[in-house]
């Protein structure tokens, strides 16, 4: 991590010993050993977190795509509609012209009466 080797830590350990001397020494190096751990458990603990949270975008992320893409599918049928024809192209139908029947008599007779004038 921090690329230091053994030599170097027998240079710091002699100078520590000849500053804080024999006596505060084994004082020294158990607050050190205190702090360094913590550092590290918070760090991996900060790392933890991180790693959640990014877990968590990510199945929200996943979740949103979902929800997008079911509302394309469920647009694609509106816009098929019923007569799709299963290739992917919807029928087309002819419109049928008009009929030129003669209306039922009943009804020509019920016509004819309303446009008479009534006395």
């Amino acid at each position: 991590m921090f690329d230091i080797s053994f030599p170097e830590l027998v240079v710091v350990g002699v100078i520590a010993l000849l500053v804080l001397g024999p006596d505060r020494l084994p004082g020294a190096l158990r607050t050190l050993g205190l702090w360094v751990g913590r550092m590290s458990r918070t760090f991996s603990a900060l790392k933890t977190e991180i790693e959640r949270e990014i877990g968590m975008d990510e199945i929200k992320r996943q979740l949103h795509n979902e929800a997008v893409m079911d509302e394309l599918k469920r647009l694609e049928r509106d816009v098929r509609g019923p007569t799709s024809n299963g290739s992917g192209h919807a029928e087309v139908k002819e419109p049928e012209p008009p009929s030129v029947a003669s209306p039922p008599a009943e009804v020509s007779a019920a016509a004819s009466n309303d446009s008479q004038p009534r006395a």
